[in-house]
């Protein structure tokens, strides 16, 4: 069809009902009818050249609504629209639209009437209807929002809450001043508007909402409250805001009349929401983090504290082992005794590692660091003032170790007055923290260690027999270090390797030499005080030899330069790698402290005469000593060397 067809032309100019033909898509009117230029006051030309986003100013999205309807079903119907007429009046209108394809363009043909028009039309009739039958059911409707409106004004003024009221058709019959104020729109310029099509025409999104769809529709529609938390509704301004209503049908006579909407504005709550989301996504996150480094540490912790191995591989260690592979499944309470510095804490952390409470904490208490006066607040916790200092409230140790291990070392120094309620947690799995009343129980298992002889303890009066004996279910002994000397090259060869990838020293090794005589020491503090020396050892070395220093045994020098001469002459190495960078065959090792001096004097000498003076840098006399270039200037100046 085309706009040029006269039979289209004939109809459409003597059409009784004022006719527009819309492009929506170039936003322009493509012709207007002679009723359409009398209703709307405008000469055909100004008319024809209107846009007709200016024709309905300031209802652009009721408009576009509207033709989106128009364009996807083929029809629609409007009600309440505002028109722009010539002489500057502004009308309500009734639209009745249909798509047409003209021209190859998809036009829109709207059928427009006076809405004031009409409704008086159908007052009338209405009217006279009602009068005839004796009825005035039309007021009376009318009436009923009105003395809704005019009861409630108070509160209506008063509430915090959008409040609007809607008629069977969704013409607003009454809105309040806070429905003012979050629409932007004024009360008169929304009182007899379809609401629908003024604020709640689009989704969040910007897609359309059919007022077949709409839930406030359906509360008069369908006789039932509806509410709703995830819609929007749209300013006048043009923006959305995020709002929570309620749709409440208005029954009269039992007929459903219209509805009254509540509404507030969420915004602030979304956005909490959305804080609250992003925190917890954030604290999900740094906790996933946590655990990993966690995992770490964990490993790093097992790895440093020999968390999965015990040292040794004498009968002593091997019968150790032994027993902790028989007690570790269960929940048996063990004693561990021996010296001080034998590995009783390892033994601990061993028994624990292999039994089913291996995920759950070790916690560990050192008994002997702990003052008499806060042993049971160490022990069992503390409430809020339970105490003189109890300004916080405390959980105690055994209530961190439930599920898991705790482990008591020193376990002789417990005051006597505690011991009984220490055996109560181990019979009962029960206490109670400092200055509370509540019972509480915990599962845990125990494992006890000490340096001295309980029994004699006990039978002394210094330590309960009852729970000694409660302890003592799997005595373990760990042995003390001069007993299973030949467990002391493992020990020193893994201590060795902690520290030197502790303090950055690789390459030190021990002489067969420095073997011997540690396995001819009595080790009085035991595998600690083994594990100290080594350390000291490679905090003090500054070659590949490591300078071991015995109690009782001559103390050596460190003579980087000479490293590798004395493990030549130890019989751990062949040739001095320095002597034969210089042209020199393998110095043989000096008897005195006079023969290393001028030894470590003719070996700087020579460095200087290859390097020809040069220090530092690639060819330096201390890359090729092996010093530092600090080093080896402070051991110039020692010596008085002139350098050349």
């Amino acid at each position: 069809m085309s706009i040029e067809d006269a039979a289209f032309r004939l109809l459409f100019e003597q059409h009784p009902d004022a006719l527009l033909l819309f492009d929506p898509f170039a936003d322009s009117i493509l012709a207007a009818n002679a009723r359409a230029c009398e209703w709307l006051r405008w000469p055909l030309d100004q008319l024809m050249a209107m846009r007709p986003s200016r024709l309905h100013a300031g209802e652009r999205g009721a408009l576009v609504v509207f033709t989106q309807e128009v364009l996807e079903t083929g029809e629609a119907w409007a009600r309440g629209l505002g028109c722009q007429c010539g002489d500057g009046e502004r009308i309500q209108v009734e639209y009745r639209a249909r798509r047409l394809e003209l021209d190859g363009r998809c036009c829109v043909l709207i059928s427009a009437r006076d809405l004031v028009t009409q409704r008086r039309r159908e007052t009338r009739s209405d009217a006279d209807d009602y009068v005839r039958s004796g009825l005035s059911e039309w007021r009376r409707v009318e009436q009923l929002f009105a003395s809704i409106e005019t009861e409630n004004r108070l509160i209506l003024r008063a509430a915090g809450e959008g409040i609007y009221g809607v008629d069977a058709d969704g013409i607003t019959t009454f809105v309040n001043p806070a429905a003012e104020q979050m629409l932007g729109w004024s009360a008169a310029e929304l009182v007899g508007r379809g609401m629908h099509q003024t604020v709640h025409h689009s989704h969040a999104n910007g897609s359309g909402y059919a007022d077949d769809d709409c839930p406030i529709y359906a509360a008069f529609r369908e006789g039932a409250v509806q509410r709703r938390d995830d819609e929007v509704f749209w300013r006048k301004d043009g923006r959305c805001f995020p709002v929570e209503y309620t749709s409440t049908p208005i029954v009269d006579r039992g007929n459903l009349v219209g509805a009254v909407v509540v509404f507030r504005d969420i915004s602030d709550r979304r956005e909490a929401e959305q804080r609250l989301q992003t925190a917890l996504e954030e604290v999900s996150a740094l906790k996933h983090r946590l655990e990993l480094e966690n995992d770490y540490l964990q490993e790093e912790f097992r790895e440093a504290s020999n968390y999965h191995q015990i040292v040794g591989d004498s009968r002593a260690v091997r019968e150790v082992l032994y027993k902790v592979e028989l007690v570790a499944p269960t929940d048996a309470p063990v004693l561990i005794t021996g010296e001080s510095g034998t590995g009783k804490e390892l033994i601990a952390r061993a028994i624990h590692t292999a039994s089913r409470r291996g995920d759950r904490p070790l916690i560990r208490v050192n008994c002997a660091a702990v003052p008499k006066e806060l042993f049971e607040s160490e022990f069992f916790g503390h409430v809020k003032g339970a105490f003189t200092g109890a300004v916080a409230e405390r959980v105690g140790r055994f209530e961190l170790a439930d599920g898991g291990t705790l482990f008591l070392d020193e376990i002789g120094e417990i005051p006597l007055e505690l011991q009984s309620k220490l055996l109560r947690v181990l019979q009962e799995g029960e206490f109670e923290r400092v200055g509370e009343g509540r019972t509480r129980r915990v599962d845990l298992r125990i494992v006890a260690a000490t340096n001295r002889r309980l029994d004699q303890e006990a039978e002394a009066g210094r330590f309960r027999a009852d729970l000694f004996y409660r302890l003592n279910v799997f005595p373990i002994e760990s042995v003390p270090l001069r007993q299973r000397p030949e467990d002391i090259p493992l020990l020193a060869a893994h201590f060795l390797t902690k520290a030197a990838r502790r303090f950055g020293r690789q390459g030190l090794r021990l002489s067969r030499a420095d073997v011997a005589a540690m396995q001819d020491y009595p080790w009085p503090g035991n595998v600690r005080e083994l594990e100290n020396l080594i350390e000291r050892a490679v905090i003090v070395s500054t070659g590949e030899r490591l300078i071991i220093d015995l109690p009782g045994r001559r103390p050596e020098r460190a003579l980087l330069p000479l490293s590798e001469t004395n493990r030549a002459s130890s019989g751990l190495g062949e040739t001095n790698p320095m002597g034969s960078g210089l042209g020199q065959p393998a110095i043989a090792a000096p008897g005195n402290e006079q023969e290393r001096i001028a030894l470590e004097r003719r070996m700087i000498e020579q460095a200087l005469a290859a390097s020809q003076g040069k220090i530092s840098g690639p060819g330096g006399a201390a890359r090729r000593l092996g010093l530092k270039p600090t080093t080896l200037a402070s051991r110039i100046k020692r010596h008085g060397i002139q350098k050349r």
